[in-house]
């Protein structure tokens, strides 16, 4: 399969976003059964997963760390720091705060280096900017761990034209991860030229639209129950009547899979992927089914025609991507 570039090293253009895995969609997958999708994929050619320390507290990092620790060179691992729990004084989590400073940055990656059972991770990321902290105090300490051969690559994930600028200037920012799909269009103003500018790699991630894009998702089977955070709280446009309205929408790319014997997932994945050669996708899965489907859109070439009729549907979407907390924590 094709590979694309992440500074200097290659990757499949889908990899897989394992958050689901442990946190924000439902109960966690139970360990066996996580393990053997993570080990499934890197048959099925996958080589890029994608984590965070805030993915179940470090959970994720640790079912990575046990599935890849014997297949260590199969793999590129890209892990995110940044935001931080927030407790009680009983130990409950209270809510969640954005740290970008230097020492909360070694704290976690010493942290993210023992759960993830490696020596180096291959692309580290400030996972939301720190408004309080420069944006060059963090990224120069970020530059120390790739001097030390703890980290290959930085990136950032969700930060605006001008950081990413002002960061590329005091150390090279070779991804940035930003959500982008057909529902989710608005980096293309500002986020992708400065990429280009730049030379990194946009890692697209929710190219599937949370679900809805797959077409998996109907009237009767909405999301929801605990430890899901698809509801209207949290992402709007799950909300009642945005949610029946984006779903019609998800019909008319189910026409244009059609023309291809596909699933609207896999057209979605593929519009994502034709937008460019410097951008990969990081759909997240727990079933193989799935996997092996958004694998599937890689063979998947859309017409111009097919293009212009996807690309209509971003400003007829209701509801924000996140709700206005989640908002304010983006294009920093």
């Amino acid at each position: 399969m094709e590979q694309r570039r992440i500074n200097g090293f290659t990757v499949n253009p889908i990899g897989l976003g394992c958050m689901g895995l442990s946190a924000f969609y439902g109960p966690p997958t139970e360990q066996a059964e996580a393990i053997k999708l993570l080990h499934t994929a890197i048959e099925r050619g996958i080589n890029h997963f994608d984590t965070a320390e805030m993915y179940g507290m470090g959970a994720n990092e640790k079912l990575l760390g046990e599935a890849f620790a014997d297949r260590r060179d199969k793999v590129r691992i890209a892990t995110k720091f940044g935001p931080k729990f927030l407790f009680d004084e009983s130990g409950k989590p209270t809510g969640t705060t954005i740290d970008g400073t230097p020492e909360n940055m070694r704290r976690a990656v010493e942290n993210s280096l023992a759960y993830l059972q490696t020596d180096v991770i291959d692309l580290y990321y400030l996972h939301r900017v720190d408004p309080k902290v420069p944006i060059e105090e963090t990224v120069g300490a970020m530059g120390e761990l790739v001097r030390e051969g703890k980290v290959r690559a930085l990136g950032l994930s969700e930060a605006s034209p001008e950081t990413i600028r002002r960061a590329h200037a005091t150390h090279p920012i070779s991804a940035v991860q930003s959500e982008y799909s057909i529902f989710s269009r608005d980096i293309e103003d500002g986020v992708l030229p400065a990429l280009d500018e730049i030379g990194a790699t946009l890692v697209a991630y929710s190219p599937l639209g949370r679900g809805l894009l797959t077409g998996a998702l109907t009237r009767d089977n909405k999301p929801g129950g605990e430890g899901e955070y698809r509801q209207a709280a949290m992402q709007p446009r799950f909300a009642d009547g945005a949610y029946e309205a984006n779903l019609a929408l998800v019909e008319e790319v189910g026409a244009v899979a059609a023309n291809h014997d596909a699933a609207p997932g896999q057209v979605a994945l593929a519009w994502v992927l034709g937008r460019g050669e410097n951008i990969v996708a990081i759909p997240g899965t727990t079933k193989l089914r799935n996997l092996d489907s958004n694998l599937g859109a890689a063979d998947i070439a859309l017409t111009a025609d097919e293009v212009a009729r996807l690309e209509a549907l971003a400003d007829r979407v209701q509801g924000e991507r996140y709700n206005e907390t989640g908002m304010a924590a983006v294009n920093r």
